[in-house]
């Protein structure tokens, strides 16, 4: 990689840090990768994309996508870089703005050598990460018409600069939310026996269904169920009719997803019957488990170490990725490189150790050009 391309991408990097934008509201990031591909003559495909932007690199088939994603988080920055977020209460705090650029310095070096690639790159710079809308929009629009292979790769501030992490088969959980509503009959703290109380039902679910993890589902199958709302009432002396909670379901496989669903629904309708009220529980479905392909993971593990990546082993997690909607149209991978930041994904001091940026261009490229080179050579 010349210097010119590094500074710039490095100078993307901090634009986009100065300036991160919320889900579906990525106008002037937009503007600006459009920008910066259209200095390097990178055609950008017109596909209606309400953020975002869709481009490609190369000619005729195979068609690889490779995928960043471009939102930022709801959080007021805090830490003291010189290009910290001057966008108040909204921060980079995932490094979505370190992808974008590794994915822009990808399609620099792409470009340079776009005559002797072995097919095409479809560069996908995604929105709405953050709320699990922004693959499922890219997909509607026809972003992976045509492609015959997509990877993805995010940041991990628990790996060291230069080292790679991934696996086959589940690399993330499934992602559910739910919403329970209980319903019984207010009275007088003083007189509780003259209602039914929805607290104390609501006390009483929230302690059962911890045990769809422990005695339901194996133990060799991670599950959480973790209720993170829980309001009823508005005084001291008054005992409510409702209790209204949220919460999330996190599991690996669509067996044990199901199977927690139903026993989740269970749970809940007939404790509130047994004590003699009404429970109604709302599931909504969010973005699958991330499944990788073996293939392609083989595959970027083997680049990583030709790169000088260390390649360290890793376990599914049970955090969510919008990449798995990709993965239910076309095969590929996701994988993890490392941001060696002292603080968590999400945290208002998480930042990104700059010096990954250049392996981590160059590792994208030399995967891009060898994986069009397996899908033209391996019958996709």
């Amino acid at each position: 990689m010349t210097n010119s391309v590094a500074n710039t991408i490095h100078k993307l990097f901090k634009e986009l840090h100065q300036h991160p934008e919320l889900s579906n509201q990525e106008f002037e990031t937009t503007k600006r990768l459009r920008s910066y591909l259209q200095q390097a003559n990178i055609r950008i495909l017109e596909l209606g994309a309400k953020t975002g932007v869709i481009a490609e690199i190369g000619s005729g088939s195979p068609v690889l996508a490779l995928r960043a994603d471009i939102d930022a988080l709801p959080i007021d920055e805090q830490t003291e870089l010189d290009y910290r977020s001057q966008n108040r209460e909204v921060m980079h705090a995932c490094g979505h703005d370190l992808h974008a650029s590794v994915l822009m310095g990808a399609a620099y070096l792409l470009k340079a050598q776009e005559t002797n690639l072995q097919g095409t790159v479809r560069l996908l710079f995604q929105p709405a990460e953050e709320n699990f809308s922004g693959a499922l929009h890219f997909i509607d629009i026809g972003a992976l018409n045509g492609v015959d292979a997509i990877l993805g790769l995010h940041n991990n501030p628990n790996l060291a600069v230069k080292q790679m992490a991934s696996c086959a088969g589940p690399f993330s959980a499934n992602v559910d939310r739910i919403e329970i509503t209980i319903t019984g009959v207010g009275a007088h703290a003083a007189r509780p026996e003259s209602g039914i109380d929805p607290i104390v039902i609501g006390a009483q679910i929230v302690s059962a269904i911890q045990t769809i993890s422990s005695r339901t589902i194996s133990g060799l199958d991670p599950v959480i169920v973790s209720i993170t709302k829980f309001l009823g009432g508005n005084t001291w002396n008054v005992i409510p009719e409702k209790v209204e909670m949220e919460g999330t379901i996190r599991t690996l496989t669509p067996e044990v997803r199901s199977k927690v669903k139903q026993q989740l629904i269970s749970i809940v309708e007939n404790v509130a019957i047994s004590m003699g009220a009404k429970a109604e529980l709302r599931w909504f479905d969010g973005p699958p488990s991330v499944m990788n392909v073996a293939k392609w993971v083989t595959l970027a593990k083997h680049v990583a170490k030709q790169t000088g990546y260390e390649v360290v082993d890793f376990k599914p997690g049970l955090g969510g990725e919008d990449f798995a909607h990709y993965l239910h149209v076309v095969p590929g991978a996701f994988i993890n490189l490392g941001s060696q930041s002292q603080h968590a994904l999400h945290h208002p001091k998480f930042q990104i150790n700059p010096d990954m940026i250049n392996p981590a261009i160059n590792y994208l490229y030399e995967l891009a050009k060898q994986a069009l080179i397996d899908l033209k050579h391996n019958n996709k």
